[in-house]
């Protein structure tokens, strides 16, 4: 199946904008543990948390994704991941940085092709989306939260 570049864009739209008509974002990235509780309620997922050393991570699955939450042992979430069929409330799991996301696709617009990658990198927010219809991944992290020591290509 190809992707015309019209097409593409009405993906990105999608995904950015599937959150907009959902429960506004508590917290999310960079917000404090509690957010966890309700990212659940809102993807109406089923948790399982597992502490690590530096961090503890919050894995919430659902009938169409998994979605990881790494939280800091100071209690702020640091990182998000997600793999699914199709992509998460981003605007929940990412929270105030949910806009520049959004204002940052608006920007770049259309990406043609059968496999779509998104990323914007800056000093504070690194955030990738790769897949295609049926196979979405990604992560979002903040790097001054990341824990010392702690790989962001090791967080899946």
């Amino acid at each position: 199946m190809r992707f015309n570049a019209l097409g593409c864009l009405r993906m990105v739209a999608a995904l950015l904008a599937s959150a907009v008509l959902v429960t506004p974002a508590l917290a999310g990235l960079g917000g404090s543990a509690n957010s966890v509780t309700a990212d659940i309620a809102v993807l109406h997922g089923q948790l399982l948390s597992t502490p690590f050393v530096q961090y503890d991570r919050h894995q919430i699955t659902t009938s169409n994704a998994v979605v990881n939450e790494y939280v800091t042992r100071g209690g702020q979430v640091f990182a998000v991941t997600w793999q699914g069929r199709i992509p998460p409330n981003l605007q929940q799991l990412l929270g105030n940085y949910f806009s520049r996301i959004q204002a940052a696709a608006a920007a770049q617009g259309p990406r043609p092709g059968r496999h779509s990658h998104f990323s914007v990198v800056q000093s504070d927010l690194v955030f990738v989306n790769t897949g295609h219809m049926g196979a979405f991944r990604g992560i979002a992290y903040l790097p001054a939260l990341v824990p010392e020591g702690v790989s962001v290509g090791n967080l899946q």
